[in-house]
């Protein structure tokens, strides 16, 4: 009997075991389960099957971690938006404020806008800025929705439609503003040019008004009692005299002057008379340390005289082209005499004589630091020599020689860059600075 329990297990072992090595490999496998001695030994049992991941799991599994990387993704974007959103609100709201301290800054002109210039122009510009950063991010925005769209997310339209409506009415807002500030510049630009020409007009009114009282108070007894005032040492600021010189073989020029340059070097050069060809054909000179130069065809000799003091003073210079003889004058008296100046020379005609500057060219290219500072007045040049007892005359007052080539006459001398003629009582001026 034993015998034959033992035949019938390895009977039912061998059999199934049979059954598993014949099973073909179709997925399914099973499991062979021992049974008591008293039960049936016809493999009753039921089976159980083990299935292993089959592709449509796969599927479902790519999906589910597709799904979470999408809904992260969203998050993030919905967090980038939310951050845009703030931004543009804070934006929105600086330019609100920009134009409350605008109308502000009307009434009361202190700088109280931390983030919007106080000038128009700079204002524009500022929001134009603020406009193009504000496209940027939307243009950030969209580019953002194309990526989510490649990526198989869903932008919100909820979210989109409020950045759009938000964004347009920042924009209109933006460009009403513009438009203000627009206007608002065209408006001061008008009320600047209304008041720069009311302005000017005043100016105008207030100079012609000046002049009327200087022509009724300095209105000349004669017209060589005046004085030429050249009050700045520059190389734009002079007197010309209309009338030219002859071609002539002697002269005599004689001047009051009063010099102001007491604390400089020299007191310039009270007149030069240049020709083409030669811009220093007779020049009265003093400049830097050197004394007095007296200048002929471009030939120096010193004279020995002191004008520096400030005061009035008559100096009276001959020449003459025979031997080149010459013969200064100060206050009536006769203080050097020499020869050999640019002997045999006549004086060129048709040149340019100037009261105040040196010519470097026929009357012009000065030098500021040869200039003359004070008053000139009695400017007189004749074609002779005058005598001594004249010359003293003239200094002393007790008599008058207009010079028969050159007068000092206020029509014979026009006046440039801030030089001006005064009425002048030269003997009683003379003896008040005395």
């Amino acid at each position: 009997m034993v015998n034959l329990i033992i035949a019938i297990i390895s009977l039912y072992f061998f059999t199934c075991g049979k059954v598993v090595c014949g099973q073909e490999d179709k997925g399914n496998r099973f499991l062979c389960t021992a049974i008591p001695i008293d039960k049936d030994a016809s493999c009753p049992v039921p089976t159980v099957s083990i299935q292993g991941p089959t592709v449509q799991e796969e599927e479902l599994r790519n999906t589910v971690m597709q799904l979470r990387e999408t809904i992260l993704q969203q998050r993030e974007t919905i967090v980038n938006q939310l951050g845009t959103i703030k931004e543009l609100t804070l934006k929105l709201s600086r330019c609100e404020s920009a134009s409350d301290d605008s109308e502000s800054w009307r009434k009361n002109p202190k700088d109280t806008m931390d983030d919007v210039p106080r000038d128009p122009n700079d204002t524009i510009d500022s929001l134009g800025k603020t406009m193009q950063s504000l496209k940027d991010r939307l243009e950030n925005l969209e580019q953002q929705q194309m990526r989510a769209n490649l990526s198989g997310a869903s932008f919100p339209n909820e979210l989109r439609d409020l950045m759009q409506r938000r964004l347009g009415d920042l924009e209109n807002q933006l460009l009403k503003k513009v438009n203000e500030l627009e206007e608002e510049k065209t408006q001061l630009y008008n009320e600047t040019a209304a008041h720069r020409q009311r302005t000017e007009s005043t100016l105008n009114s207030l100079m012609n008004r000046i002049s009327e009282l200087e022509r009724g108070n300095n209105a000349l007894k004669s017209p060589e009692d005046f004085k030429l005032s050249l009050p700045l040492r520059t190389n734009y600021l002079f007197g010309r005299v209309k009338k030219s010189l002859p071609e002539m073989y002697t002269f005599t020029v004689c001047m009051w002057l009063k010099s102001s340059a007491s604390g400089s070097p020299g007191i310039g050069t009270p007149f030069s008379y240049g020709v083409p060809g030669q811009a220093n054909e007779i020049v009265l000179i003093e400049w830097g340390n050197n004394p007095i130069e007296l200048l002929i065809n471009d030939k120096v000799t010193q004279l020995p005289l002191s004008l520096n003091d400030g005061r009035w003073h008559h100096i009276c210079i001959t020449w003459t082209t025979r031997d080149g003889l010459w013969e200064a004058y100060q206050d009536g008296q006769k203080l050097g005499s020499g020869e050999n100046l640019a002997p045999w020379h006549p004086i060129k005609p048709n040149g340019v004589l100037i009261l105040g500057q040196e010519q470097d060219i026929i009357g012009g290219r000065f030098d500021a630091t040869q200039a003359f500072v004070g008053e000139l007045s009695h400017f007189n040049i004749w074609d002779r020599i005058l005598r001594p007892v004249d010359i003293s005359a003239m200094a002393n007052c007790s008599s008058y020689m207009p010079g028969n080539v050159v007068s000092w006459v206020d029509s014979n001398v026009e006046v440039f860059g801030g030089a001006s003629k005064w009425p002048l009582e030269l003997c009683e001026d003379r003896l008040f600075n005395s």
